[in-house]
């Protein structure tokens, strides 16, 4: 039973099907695991024991009557805790929101309950989901699955570690400007970041709503597919048949390949390399616009997170991790006319961006440019937090701005992803083809 822990969701689901699988069994072993795990307070917020046993004896005695939900009916799954959950605690990694208890479950909750995923329990994530290093000394900081004194990536860290450390099939996490696949990257997982508003955020704690998606944390590609389903309420993507040959990609050049960590240098081009073996061909681009666009995150993000969340900091600003709580004020800096320009601005470099990537099949960058940085050092020198977070983002943050989807892919190099950027609203599409660049890469 042991070895249930290790494979893909969609094995797990497989098993269930051919009756190789109990789910009571595979969630039981899953629960085991994570009470005897020593990184378990670091990773979960909360166990749902009685809500995840319960939902897999449903799952059972559905497999026993042949009426599956789906092909992941009965897998266990953890959620990012800013996904509201009945009766559990909802707290976004944060004091500010201690002891928040909703009364009925997000809707993309409720989606993946009517397919059949079984809730493990709430992840500890990075405070009210404003940084992509993971670090949160208000809760926990969960350990990366490569250094237990590295940063996880964030803000999706626990959905990250769950899944790296054998302690749950998937994470459900969010992304706002790379807080799916900066942590998936670091973990060496498969990540997801939806096109914003294809997926539902209600009864989700927003951070930037123009911005905020929900997205897998997975073990491989098919599963990313399939939790895209259930997410949605569907049996997800088609990825029969995938294939790599006559498939034309952009290397971005522009912004996306600055001062990389030299590990991540190297695994991106030997992952291009492979990519070419497989029949990809693969031409350099810069996009100029990129970095006047890259120049309007401050402003973009900062503001509407402050608009937000100004009367809750402002009336318990003490219980917040200091550099959240700075990154938080520095919207205060920016008027509604700022705004909105740089709004009209960005919807202009979208179109260019457009223009420019137009016949590709996907756009390739390294998922970040640098490598899990030192958790102490990040709490005792500011400056080296600030360049971290910034540099952590850079290159997720083109999929946010210029209002695409994303996936990113392991290299086999530890904790340096390949980044696939799609079109909009398109992610069956690039789901085809992470299928078959997981393949090269492999």
């Amino acid at each position: 039973m042991q070895e249930w822990l290790t494979q893909t969701a969609a094995n797990l689901g497989r098993g269930i099907d051919a009756g190789d699988i109990c789910p009571v069994a595979l969630t039981k072993t899953y629960l085991n695991a994570i009470d005897a795990h020593p990184h378990r307070d670091r990773i979960y917020t909360v166990v749902t024991h009685d809500r995840a046993l319960a939902e897999a004896e449903a799952a059972r005695q559905r497999a026993a009557d042949g009426q599956r939900l789906s092909l992941l009916d009965g897998v266990p799954i953890s959620w990012k805790d800013l996904f509201d959950s009945a009766t559990i605690a909802t707290e976004s990694g944060s004091d500010l929101l201690a002891n928040r208890i909703p009364d009925r479950d997000a809707l993309v909750l409720q989606s993946a309950t009517a397919m059949g995923a079984v809730c493990l329990g709430k992840t500890h994530m990075s405070e009210l989901a404003f940084s992509g290093l993971g670090l949160n000394p208000v809760k926990a900081t969960p350990p990366c699955i490569h250094d237990d004194a590295a940063a996880p990536g964030g803000s999706s860290s626990g959905a990250a570690t769950s899944v790296a450390f054998g302690l749950a099939a998937c994470g459900i996490g969010s992304d706002t400007g790379g807080s799916v696949r900066i942590p998936a990257a670091w973990n060496d997982l498969v990540g997801l970041k939806t096109t914003s508003g294809r997926i539902s955020l209600e009864g989700v704690v927003p951070l930037c709503l123009r911005f905020d998606t929900v997205g897998p944390l997975a073990r491989s590609v098919e599963d990313a597919a399939l939790y895209l389903g259930v997410l949605e309420g569907n049996h997800g993507p088609d990825l029969r048949g995938a294939s790599l040959a006559g498939k034309r990609f952009a290397d971005l050049w522009t912004v996306a390949q600055q001062d990389l960590a030299p590990e991540v240098a190297s695994a991106h081009s030997k992952a291009l390399d492979r990519l070419r073996a497989a029949g990809a061909e693969i031409i350099p681009l810069e996009v100029p616009v990129l970095e006047e666009a890259m120049a309007l995150s401050a402003v973009l993000f900062t503001s509407e997170a402050y608009g937000l969340w100004k009367d809750v900091i402002e009336a318990a600003p003490d219980l917040m991790f200091p550099e959240i709580l700075e990154r938080f004020r520095s919207g205060a800096g920016f008027s509604g006319p700022d705004y909105v320009a740089a709004w009209a601005k960005l919807e202009q470099f979208r179109m260019d961006w457009d223009l420019a990537t137009a016949g590709f099949d996907g756009i390739l960058c390294p998922t970040s440019p640098i490598l899990p940085p030192n958790v102490a050092r990040l709490q005792s020198d500011h400056d080296y937090y600030i360049h971290s977070n910034l540099m952590a983002l850079r290159n997720t943050r083109i999929g946010n701005l210029m209002g695409l989807c994303a996936l990113t892919l392991p290299t086999g190099v530890p904790s340096c992803g390949l980044q696939i950027l799609g079109q909009p609203e398109c992610e069956e599409a690039l789901l085809r083809i992470g299928v078959a660049v997981e393949r090269a890469l492999a």
